[in-house]
């Protein structure tokens, strides 16, 4: 079978079982299954492929049939211009979670001598729920300096997230640690960082019929929510991150598409600000305040 031929073999597939994005889908498995990129799959159209690997296409393509994520399939996942592993015991990265990353990013060179090598301390940061590390990682890798912990409760995405952390060459600048939220820095971390970091499970008991197939079915619960109120995380770890952030430290937490108001409302009393961030497509993506000067410590 050419190449091209087994092309729309696939998409026809993908497509007869309505699975989003049928032709990006089909490629990607392709490419998986040659082992190429997609300049390679585009210059060949007729390339006749080893029956072998046409068995294993169509494996794969099978697989993507039953709604499971191509991410899951493949075993990667890109997110800020870094090749992530995913497994389905992890959150697969999205696009629009760049923008904490970007975000935080901004507000850190933005700082001036403060954040720089030998100019004072360095900015210290924890990324909660962490899933693959992504968040953690790819400041590490903007954010030379910075001092970066990582928690989550899950040990097999602990385990996901250290395994990304020595693919990308960033073993040791990124520290994983097993808990909830910031349960175990409690006592006696009273100013401990300037940013506390999040995308938490934010779905409610009642919006569970709302998400897409892919992540209701695959994806882990814990990482996504359905289990409680949509705002049941916000209320845990704002507290939390109160007690633990110097004043004027900031935190900042990835919001589903209808909660940037009712989220930034529990940034009241000891938090100045709130600010709402929209993602590319304009939807409020991301709330952020900062510590008042007068909470103390």
């Amino acid at each position: 079978m050419q190449l091209r031929e087994a092309l729309r073999a696939g998409i026809a597939t993908l497509l007869e079982q309505q699975i989003p994005s049928a032709s990006l889908a089909a490629e990607l498995l392709l490419m998986h299954a040659l082992g190429c990129d997609r300049g390679d799959l585009h210059s060949y159209p007729e390339l006749d492929l080893p029956a072998e690997t046409v068995e294993r296409y169509f494996r794969l393509i099978a697989e993507r049939a039953t709604g499971k994520p191509t991410q899951y399939i493949t075993g990667h996942q890109e997110f800020w211009g870094l090749d992530f592993e995913v497994t389905p015991a992890v959150l697969i990265p999205r696009p629009e979670t760049e923008l904490l990353v970007e975000t935080v990013v901004e507000l850190v060179k933005g700082s001036g001598a403060r954040w720089e090598v030998g100019g004072g301390e360095p900015p210290r940061i924890v990324d909660v729920g962490t899933g693959s590390g992504c968040i953690a990682l790819a400041l590490a890798s903007n954010l030379p300096a910075a001092v970066i912990y990582a928690t989550d409760l899950s040990r097999p995405a602990l385990e996901v997230a250290r395994r990304n952390a020595g693919r990308l060459g960033l073993t040791g600048r990124v520290y994983f640690v097993e808990m909830d939220l910031l349960s175990a820095f409690s006592e006696g971390g009273a100013g401990r960082f300037d940013f506390v970091v999040s995308n938490p499970p934010y779905v409610g008991c009642n919006e569970t019929g709302l998400v897409q197939r892919e992540v209701r079915e695959f994806e882990p619960r814990i990482a996504w929510g359905g289990s409680g109120r949509g705002d049941d995380v916000y209320r845990r770890l704002f507290p939390q991150a109160l007690s633990l952030l110097r004043p004027g430290g900031y935190v900042l937490a990835e919001v589903g598409y209808n909660q940037a108001d009712a989220v930034a409302g529990l940034l009241r009393e000891g938090w100045m600000g709130p600010e709402i961030r929209p993602d590319l497509a304009g939807i409020p993506r991301v709330v952020m305040a900062w510590k008042s000067w007068g909470a103390g410590l």
